[in-house]
């Protein structure tokens, strides 16, 4: 999954937001890649903090959707238009090779692969789900490694 924050304490907000995760009952494991500054893509606002996280989960894909939603809302997440600034972005990107479209959920996520937001720290924790091809197709993106 996509975490990403770009109002108050981005990164100490990712940073919680990533032990909440491991702290649920029904998160087995997760593995965090490093956390990324990147600037906004189709939104307003001041640059981002971007991480990805691998789960092991026993949630279904809905249950995880809504476990993200709530997480968002207790953080201060507002969505007064599309791609305002935000408190905290939690976007499930991948399930395995799962794919689902409905009006809630779409996996794979459908921007993912236009986003170096979010191809960077994937490529970290999953070098074989990133192609050197789909990096070359959004290397105009300001994404940079954060040292924290």
């Amino acid at each position: 999954m996509g975490l990403g924050a770009n109002l108050g304490d981005a990164l100490a907000t990712l940073s919680q937001a990533i032990k909440d995760l491991q702290a649920h009952p029904k998160v087995l494991s997760l593995r965090a890649s490093s956390f990324y500054a990147s600037t906004p893509v189709e939104a307003d606002g001041p640059d981002f903090v971007n991480a990805v996280v691998e789960l092991n989960t026993t949630l279904a894909p809905y249950e995880l959707l809504a476990a993200l939603q709530l997480m968002e809302h207790s953080a201060g997440r507002q969505r007064p238009y599309l791609n305002a600034p935000r408190t905290l972005d939690l976007d499930v990107l991948l399930v395995d090779d799962l794919h689902l479209t409905d009006a809630s959920l779409t996996i794979p996520h459908p921007r993912m692969w236009q986003r170096a937001f979010v191809l960077r720290p994937l490529q970290e924790l999953a070098p074989d789900r990133v192609s050197a091809m789909q990096l070359a197709a959004v290397a105009s993106q300001r994404v940079d490694k954060m040292r924290c």
